[in-house]
């Protein structure tokens, strides 16, 4: 009896292993992508999480507000706590808050914030709310809805982008067509949070080759 106990013990432990070792081999680290021309030259003094509202002003931002809960893993799974997450994006008319987008003919919108610095927790976790993105004409074709994302974790930096289910400019988009891991930068939709009904949820999960 001792020894089939010891043995079921054994053979439990083995195959949680097994099955631990498969889903971290099963994971695909999330592909790089250009940083891109508009990273902030001066960071905003409010960037918190929230980028439809700027700080002491009483507007919100124009277009169809979004939640992102995301989290960051390493390449064996485990939550990467206190990874740096920079984001910026277009508001909703493709317009950046940077010089280098002056000659785009979209407004600038007074009441979006377009950049954030936050920080995972504990448990790899971090989230924001913010506007969609418009899709926008470039010199090397049109892009497709996206945010772009800088994030220092570990002994890792990742330049990325994400992007959304189901657009269709996501197949033609310059630089998501040429991912090498393709699904890794596309975010999944969720449902709508109680707490925040008008928005549209995604996740996203991120995966740092060597964190």
């Amino acid at each position: 009896m001792i020894l089939s106990r010891r043995h079921a013990i054994v053979s439990a432990a083995a195959a949680i292993g097994t099955a631990a070792t498969a889903r971290a081999q099963s994971l695909v680290p999330t592909s790089s992508q250009d940083l891109g021309p508009f990273y902030p030259l001066v960071r905003p003094l409010d960037h918190d999480a929230d980028l439809t509202r700027i700080r002491g002003r009483a507007g919100v931002a124009a277009g169809q507000p979004i939640q992102l809960i995301g989290r960051i893993l390493d390449h064996h799974g485990r939550p990467v706590r206190g990874a740096q997450v920079d984001l910026w994006q277009c508001n909703a008319v493709g317009r950046y808050a940077h010089p280098g987008d002056r000659a785009n003919p979209g407004a600038l919108d007074p009441n979006f914030q377009g950049f954030a610095r936050l920080a995972t927790d504990r448990d790899g976790n971090f989230r924001f709310r913010s506007i969609k993105p418009s899709a926008y004409d470039t010199p090397i074709g049109r892009r497709t809805p996206h945010i772009h994302f800088d994030i220092s974790g570990g002994a890792q930096r990742l330049v990325t982008q994400l992007y959304f289910p189901g657009e269709t400019g996501n197949d033609a988009d310059p630089l998501l067509k040429l991912a090498g891991h393709r699904d890794s930068l596309v975010a999944k939709a969720i449902d709508r949070l109680s707490a925040d009904p008008v928005s549209h949820a995604f996740s996203w999960t991120i995966v740092l080759d060597n964190a």
